[in-house]
């Protein structure tokens, strides 16, 4: 059998170059919108149909990826992401792109985007031993934020400052060669089910049963959900605020993400120690907290340096909350269930970032891109204080997770 640790290399590998592809076009995306329309409604929009599909298509996701080789199944996605995303750099070239024709180009990739995020997560548990499932948590964190942010960002701003169609092209090269890297990832990842396949509703509605009996993840999803809609209402202006309240060029707006990158990774390198000898409630608890404090004073400074700094804690925070809340999903889901519990979790979650994004754009239009900084900071610290109080029946289960029976994949003190 393929060594563990080159298998998750080359998963990590694979997942650094996608998100590379993503890095570039999260800006490029924008940006060309910005250059259609300054409407922050439009703008907002944007983000919320590249996220739209995670409420529509998530539990289907899911569900496919627990019938289906995984890895097979991010291949394939991933080399769909490249000729969708291809098309569009030759419109971009043909100067025949108008607003809707990035909304549909933004919903596809988003549809696309649904399978490979799904399988690339379900893979963890397959490649990685249980113990050590924070820490890859950490390292694919650190994959997205260093492929998303540290590279990604700025040369998605730097290549369409300099041609348009630029960063599209590279951005459908970067997930073609992400294809191309999982035909290394040697195995077959089919998840065995115990029994024969049932049909996908009876399959669907089997994954929502189980999330149904565990108080724990209940508020889990209801927290991440909570956490997505309300950073999303000032993360979809993020743009417009760089450009416009901050004044900076759009070559300066790489630059400004690249900060948030490097807080990111910080979270990503830190959220694993930090949990070694304590409370994961109390870090989750303070991450929630340091992200309410950056976005609330990013609405109040005018000054790049200090608002860049200001994002790159937010994106600290953020990240560590990601890190623990992954390894916790792997440490409590059976390894069959995984893609049904992650399709629920990611309807509910990342099915609030449209909603908030469209809200975040309204707001904005009425009240100012600030004061929706200043209200998601707000939401967020309300947030942190429902998150303690809502995690402390459960304390004893989100800090014993290392006591997980390997052999059945499973929880006791989520079972019981």
């Amino acid at each position: 059998m393929t060594n563990p640790d080159r298998r998750l290399g080359w998963l990590l590998g694979s997942s650094a170059l996608s998100n590379l592809g993503d890095g570039i076009g999260k800006v490029a995306f924008p940006l060309l919108a910005a250059n259609l329309t300054r409407d922050p409604v439009l703008i907002a929009g944007l983000s919320a149909t590249a996220f739209l599909p995670w409420l529509l298509f998530a539990l289907i996701s899911g569900a496919l990826i627990d019938r289906v080789d995984r890895r097979r199944a991010m291949l394939l996605a991933n080399l769909s992401r490249a000729v969708i995303v291809g098309v569009l750099g030759a419109l971009v070239v043909a100067d025949a792109v108008v607003i809707w024709l990035l909304y549909l180009a933004a919903l596809l990739l988003g549809t696309v985007e649904t399978v490979a995020d799904n399988a690339a997560q379900a893979l963890i548990p397959a490649v990685v031993a249980r113990p050590g499932l924070e820490a890859a948590n950490g390292k694919l964190q650190s994959v997205e934020i260093v492929g998303q942010t540290f590279l990604g960002g700025p040369l998605g701003s730097v290549t369409f400052a300099v041609f348009a169609a630029l960063p599209f092209l590279l951005n459908s090269v970067g997930f073609a060669v992400a294809a191309a890297l999982l035909i290394a990832l040697r195995g077959r990842y089919r998840p065995a089910a115990p029994g024969p396949a049932p049909r996908l509703r009876e399959q669907l509605g089997e994954g929502l049963r189980w999330v149904a009996r565990r108080p724990l993840v209940i508020r889990l999803v209801v927290f991440a959900a909570c956490l997505a809609l309300t950073s999303e209402l000032a993360q979809a202006l993020l743009v417009l605020y760089a450009l416009q309240d901050l004044g900076l060029s759009e070559a300066a707006f790489g630059v400004f993400a690249l900060v948030g990158g490097a807080g990111g990774l910080i979270g990503a390198a830190i959220a694993p120690r930090l949990t070694r000898g304590r409370s994961r409630r109390t870090v989750l608890t303070l991450a929630v907290a340091c992200c309410a404090t950056s976005f609330t004073a990013m609405g109040l400074v005018a000054d790049p340096v200090t608002a860049s700094l200001l994002f790159g804690l937010f994106a600290a925070g953020v990240v560590a909350v990601n890190v623990i809340l992954g390894a916790l999903r792997h440490a409590l889901v059976p390894e069959h269930l995984f893609g049904r519990v992650l399709g629920v979790w990611r309807t509910a979650v990342w099915g609030a970032i449209p909603v908030g994004a469209l809200l975040g754009g309204v707001l904005a239009a009425w009240l100012g891109t600030r004061s929706v900084f200043v209200i998601s900071g707000g939401l967020q610290l309300i947030l942190a204080v429902w998150l303690w109080l809502a995690l402390a029946r459960h304390h004893t289960e989100v800090d014993t997770l290392r006591a997980t029976n390997p052999a059945n994949g499973k929880n006791a003190a989520a079972d019981a």
